[in-house]
């Protein structure tokens, strides 16, 4: 990329100066390039006089640090001038015939511009939504869902190998209580007047799945009044909801390579019972109370934690623990990343240092958490879902709004602040609507490359020196921006920049087809736009694929 070009040029220059004598033999610090905020400040910067003087102590100013290094910066077909500035910056101004030969790069990467090999193949699970399959997948599981399918794209695009998995609570109290909730339900379905648990699931969609279950296998599961429900009711009911879950997740584009059951590591001598021996083995695990638990305080925490309760029954915190073991030592993944509600914020130093208790660097486990969601129409919150009756759905959400709109809501804001989510506004189709705004991009684009083709202009060896406009220029150092965009959104897990940087992308293409009439008299000028906006629709389409959404073509 153009940043570590400048980069190399900038280390190599600043060790020419220090082998002449104008820097002291001190080690010089790595190279940051960032892109100003005030075009008269060039394309790139970097503070880089700063940090060396910083670094070794070096004496003088660091505006005469800078200029010793830009003297001596050698000549690039990509950089027209190099300038400096207070109190220590190095500027870099981009040569425009470098800027037009980079439309012909984008077209001939086409979907894969701006991918990048960072990743050298690393291996990386992202574990995301894994809401207990006990109800339905609400807006806030959405929030999730967006977050971690996007950031397994981008891994991808960095050149990770990565692995998308949803783990099934299907042990434990929870399972149980959906277990009890949908028999009562199915015994109502054969006219017994049962009431469900207190701490049941009141919404529709037992009601639903109790029938669908009467209606595919009958009476079977039905047992003597007052008798518990058989477990292979709740397994079935269990198998539907991850079934349905799948469906919804699938609505918004959301896919995995595995659905992982919380059941199979109490396999006989399965992962748990070796997760807990290891602990054991390690000192990690005391026995008080008449339970049995993790010894935390002594690797810094606040407190123990239970790992398996009086009676017997494993915490959930114990069946974390078993699951990280499988990912890490059993399944051999390099990086895992778990995207969590805020909710299980408490959870996240604990499992980290479990995972340490385990023998396993705990800086190969990031855990992301995102916040709440609110939805309103216009100023009017939006409260209850007509059919769960205490969450809103996913589904109704998507069904009303469409899955783009929805993916890229959720990702314009970082998952660590909460969110509003404006029904009206996502259906809008007007400029108001980013999303609308971005697709018409894309689809004006596709509309002025059909009328190309019906007036037969062959674009295809377009003279792109001849792009001299100042929008067009501008479009295109947004479009060179696009792998800087990658390369950094992978290395900080940060995909709220794919949807601005859509944005951007779009008005720079705006501006220029207001400024600039593409197809004209002068046919070389047409040949040379129609190929930018070739470019711009290339990039415009990887970052609308990115996120997930769809790149239309007429709207």
């Amino acid at each position: 990329m153009i940043k570590d070009a400048i980069a190399t040029l900038v280390k190599d220059a600043a060790a020419l100066a220090q082998r002449e004598g104008e820097i002291p033999a001190v080690p010089l610090p790595g190279v940051l390039v960032e892109r100003p905020q005030r075009p008269e400040n060039g394309d790139y910067a970097t503070n880089y006089a700063m940090q060396v003087k910083k670094a070794g102590g070096v004496p003088g100013r660091p505006l005469d640090l800078a200029e010793a290094i830009a003297r001596r910066i050698a000549a690039s077909p990509m950089v027209r001038t190099v300038t400096t500035a207070p109190p220590g910056f190095i500027n870099f101004f981009i040569e425009d015939a470098w800027l037009q030969q980079q439309v012909e790069a984008v077209i001939v990467a086409g979907e894969l511009y701006g991918n990048s090999a960072i990743g050298r193949g690393v291996s990386v699970q992202v574990e995301f939504v894994s809401a207990n399959p006990t109800g339905p997948v609400h807006v806030g599981n959405g929030r999730g869902a967006v977050t971690g399918s996007t950031l397994a794209r981008l891994l991808e695009a960095a050149g990770y190998r990565v692995e998308r998995e949803y783990y099934v609570n299907d042990a434990g109290g929870q399972a149980e209580v959906f277990g009890r909730t949908l028999y009562a339900r199915y015994q109502q379905c054969f006219g017994r007047e049962v009431a469900i648990p207190e701490d049941g699931y009141p919404g529709e969609y037992m009601v639903e799945l109790a029938l669908t279950i009467k209606a595919e296998c009958g009476d079977q599961f039905l047992r003597a009044e007052g008798e518990a429900g058989p477990e292979a009711l709740r397994d079935l009911g269990v198998e539907y909801m991850v079934r349905a879950i799948g469906a919804d997740l699938g609505l918004l584009g959301v896919r995995y390579d595995r659905w992982f059951s919380e059941r199979s590591l109490f396999a006989p001598e399965g992962t748990y019972e070796r997760t807990m021996a290891l602990l054991r083995e390690r000192g990690h695990v005391t026995e008080k109370e008449g339970a049995v638990w993790f010894t935390a305080q002594e690797l810094g925490q606040d407190r123990d934690n239970v790992l398996v309760r009086s009676g017997g029954a494993p915490t959930y915190f114990a069946s974390d623990i078993a699951y990280h073991h499988d990912k890490f030592a059993l399944r051999g993944f390099d990086r895992v990343i778990d995207i969590w509600g805020a909710d299980h914020q408490g959870h996240v130093a604990r499992l980290k240092t479990a995972v340490n208790a385990l023998g396993v660097d705990p800086e190969r486990l990031t855990i992301l958490l995102y916040q709440l969601v609110t939805l309103r129409r216009g100023a009017e919150v939006v409260r209850l879902s007509k059919r769960s009756g205490d969450i809103i759905t996913m589904r109704e959400v998507i069904e009303e709004v469409g899955a783009d709109a929805c993916r890229f809501f959720f990702l314009m804001r970082s998952p660590d602040a909460a969110m509003d989510f404006d029904l009206e506004l996502a259906k809008k189709q007007s400029n108001e609507n980013p999303v609308y705004y971005v697709q018409y991009a894309h689809a004006r684009i596709a509309g002025i490359l059909r009328k190309a083709a019906d007036e037969a202009i062959d674009y295809a060896n377009g003279d792109v020196a001849l792009l001299v406009h100042a929008s067009e220029l501008a479009l295109i150092r947004r479009m060179i921006q696009w792998p800087e965009l990658i390369e950094a959104a992978a290395q900080r897990l940060e995909a709220h920049g794919l949807p601005h940087y859509a944005m951007q992308l779009a008005q720079d293409f705006h501006v220029f087809y207001t400024e600039c009439k593409v197809i004209s008299d002068d046919l070389p000028l047409s040949h040379a736009r129609l190929k930018l906006v070739r470019a711009a629709q290339t990039v415009l389409a990887n970052a609308l694929r990115l996120m997930g959404m769809s790149a239309p073509e007429r709207m």
